[in-house]
């Protein structure tokens, strides 16, 4: 089966970013691009033909939207990108198991994300989180207010962009658990990009490491054995991507609000998600809750064993 990149969309600003972020994937990968669009399949609650008029089944108003929407993103996104592949599905069922079935033959998912606006959308909020929480592909949010991380496309002589410009791919990388998967996911990105990886680790220090003035020694020894760990975790990366600019920091502090703060500048940001179950569903992560409710970059969320 040919792998695609593939778009839920709902008709939302936020969809439609996430539309667009995923053409220039495509792009990027050469691979082509799949709308899919979920409508939940009603039983007719209508009476019978009185003559007044047959009445519309619920369903087919729903499936008739879909399509409308569908078309509508397949215009926008082909006139921007005309080389590009697109296909359209319209998918009846609830939208979970509809966009969890459609991103089993997926590359990439990518759905919208609004963070922490309250106006609705429907692929947002418990789709949204449901979705991201079960997928076992990777799973990319795009924030629908403009974030442009590249410059302007020149078209090259087979149709995709010459990307010229590009700002950092940012990882999250747990030095306790660092994952394969998703390390190679962040270094593959950038590298398509022609961009630096920048990377992020978050640790605390143990509480008798606090008073500085008093342990510097210690403190920096400390510093020097996560540097070290950080190095040993990347050789392998670093000699697989050669071309790869990488650049590595350990930061004191909780790991979320840091890579919050890159996204202000960053082209993406990518992190693990442990296949887990908490006691009340599924688990996605302290660090991940934060991204997806402040994050301005586009996150990927790379699921994992």
């Amino acid at each position: 089966m040919t792998r695609t990149i593939t778009v839920g969309l709902d008709g939302s600003p936020a969809s439609l970013a996430a539309a667009d972020w995923a053409a220039r994937e495509a792009q990027l990968r050469e691979l082509p691009l799949r709308l899919v669009s979920a409508w939940e399949w009603q039983a007719p609650a209508f009476a019978p033909a009185t003559g007044l008029g047959v009445p519309v089944p619920p369903s087919d108003l729903q499936r008739a939207s879909a399509q409308h929407l569908l078309a509508q993103a397949r215009s926008r996104v082909g006139e921007a990108r005309p080389g590009l592949r697109i296909d359209t599905d319209e998918i009846p069922g609830l939208p979970v198991p509809a966009l969890l079935k459609a991103a089993e033959g997926a590359e990439l998912l990518v759905l919208g994300s609004r963070g922490l606006s309250k106006a609705a959308g429907y692929l947002l909020g418990s789709v949204s989180h449901a979705v991201l929480a079960s997928c076992e592909r990777p799973v990319v949010l795009v924030r629908a207010a403009e974030h442009g991380e590249e410059a302007p496309p020149e078209t090259s002589a087979r149709g995709a962009s010459a990307v010229t410009c590009h700002r950092d791919v940012i990882l999250g990388l747990d030095l306790h658990k660092p994952n394969d998967a998703v390390i190679d996911f962040a270094f593959d990105a950038t590298s398509r990009r022609a961009a630096r990886l920048r990377i992020i680790h978050g640790w605390t220090l143990p509480p008798y490491y606090y008073s500085g003035a008093l342990m510097p020694d210690l403190n920096d020894g400390m510093i020097k054995q996560v540097r070290s760990e950080l190095s040993d975790v990347l050789r392998p990366w670093q000699d697989r991507y050669p071309a790869v600019e990488v650049h590595a920091q350990a930061t004191v502090g909780n790991a979320g609000r840091h890579l919050v703060d890159a996204s202000y500048d960053a082209a993406l940001v990518v992190v693990g998600r442990q296949n887990r179950r908490a006691a009340a569903g599924a688990h996605i992560g302290s660090v991940t809750q934060a991204l997806l409710h402040h994050a301005v970059a586009p996150v990927a969320v790379i699921s994992h064993d």
